[in-house]
């Protein structure tokens, strides 16, 4: 009753919600959304009935307590979660925890970077039918592109995710409709899971467990929320946490419906060894479908969309990868050196950072969906799921959320994921 009296005096929702909502949908939607299908659906049904069931809650809470963790600072004006984790936890373990959030993220980035190359000369290739430039001058040309945008700042970075939202929702929509022609009863055949995973021949046990790391990067947003914490507590004040709940609960509630819909079309209109030949092209389920079906409306729409989702999502986790990145360095040159580095200089180092590391791997052209499971997947789960789950059980702060279910939930997840991506590293 108190919670929801809390709610009733809560401020009315406002167009910076709605700007941030989307906002965080825009970040999430990009190179994980566009490689679920390739991994999930080659289980067959029950991975994909898994995947609905799990995805909203397993999202949402998990963002919802990492958010929490932000807002428990006492330096809300610059309180990001590098300055709150040494606040929490002292020095050494901040230190630590923002090397991990670093890595977290910044390997995300680095997948966004080379889908983005690849899903270009694809397009170029297959339906331009020109000979894509050098891999590296392609990489130059799209990263440096990128950067341009990061300079303008975080306010324009949050208005042009936010912006491109609508269309992009719509087309996403669009493609999943379109594909319904080509729907077939292959999915519903492999109930067994004997070929659920794409080494073939796992039980469904193995298979179930593996789907979960590919679901937290999928809908993984962690990047942004910090910087969602931090805005809202300056316009929010004392309603800043239930009003940060509720714009996750909306975007993730739209992420989940919008995602899931277009990960059954794609599962429901090919097939397994259809998914296996994507994944060994290193392109978006958008391209390949470009390149598989034959139709004017996939063959330039398809890659372009791609294209936008690619780019939205680079720019939300250059903020995230950004903030790391400044912690790691801030901390070190004071810890080890006792100097002091201006937020300015900070940012300009990262910029320059992202800039040489992004081209130089996405020139190389590494596997995409094995820099997720080997790199960001174990180190992501611990940020997002471990990591506000020993927050709220050590610190008074957060002490109110304490004994509640999806606490247990997150937490089982987390270690699900980790042990999935370890598993799938050592085998």
């Amino acid at each position: 009753m108190k919670n929801n009296q809390i709610l009733d005096k809560m401020p009315k929702w406002r167009s910076s919600d709605t700007v941030w909502m989307l906002s965080l949908y825009g970040t999430a939607i990009g190179a994980g959304v566009l490689f679920l299908p390739i991994n999930a659906a080659a289980g067959g049904l029950i991975p994909l009935l898994l995947l609905t069931i799990l995805a909203f809650p397993m999202t949402f809470y998990a963002h919802q307590a990492l958010c929490r963790f932000v807002l428990s600072g006492s330096e809300n004006d610059y309180g990001d979660i590098t300055v709150v984790v040494e606040e929490k936890f002292g020095k050494k373990i901040g230190y630590l925890i923002t090397l991990f959030y670093f890595f977290a993220i910044f390997p995300i980035l680095l997948v966004y970077g080379v889908s983005l190359v690849n899903t270009v000369q694809s397009f170029m290739q297959h339906q331009l039918g020109l000979t894509p430039p050098p891999r590296a001058l392609t990489s130059f040309f799209l990263i440096s592109f990128l950067i341009m945008i990061v300079q303008c700042g975080e306010n324009l970075i949050v208005k042009i995710m936010s912006t491109l939202v609508y269309p992009f929702v719509a087309i996403l929509i669009l493609i999943s409709l379109f594909l319904i022609p080509h729907w077939n009863l292959n999915l519903f055949r492999d109930i067994s899971l004997s070929g659920a995973s794409q080494e073939g021949g796992n039980g469904m046990f193995l298979t179930l467990w593996l789907t979960i790391p590919v679901a937290v990067f999928a809908f993984n947003h962690s990047p942004i929320i910090s910087s969602l914490a931090v805005t809202k507590s300056k316009e929010y004040g004392r309603w800043v946490e239930p009003k940060c709940s509720q714009i996750i609960k909306y975007s993730n509630l739209m992420m989940v419906i919008t995602v899931l819909f277009f990960v059954f079309s794609c599962a429901l209109c090919l097939s397994p060894a259809n998914l296996i030949e994507a994944k060994k092209a290193n392109i978006t389920i958008l391209s390949y479908l470009a390149n598989h079906f034959h139709t004017p409306f996939l063959k330039f729409i398809a890659p372009i969309v791609a294209f936008v989702a690619i780019c939205k999502s680079f720019l939300g986790h250059y903020l995230g990868a950004k903030e790391g990145f400044n912690g790691i360095l801030e901390k070190s040159l004071y810890h080890f050196f006792g100097k002091n580095i201006s937020r300015k200089t900070l940012d300009r180092c990262a910029l320059f950072f992202v800039y040489i590391v992004t081209w130089f791997v996405s020139s190389n052209n590494p596997s995409i969906l094995g820099m997720i499971e080997s790199i960001g997947g174990p180190v992501l789960a611990v940020i997002l799921f471990i990591l506000p789950m020993v927050a709220i059980h050590k610190l008074p702060e957060l002490a109110k959320f304490k004994g509640k279910s999806s606490n247990i939930f997150i937490t089982i997840m987390g270690c699900i994921a980790i042990s999935a991506v370890i598993y799938q590293f050592f085998i």
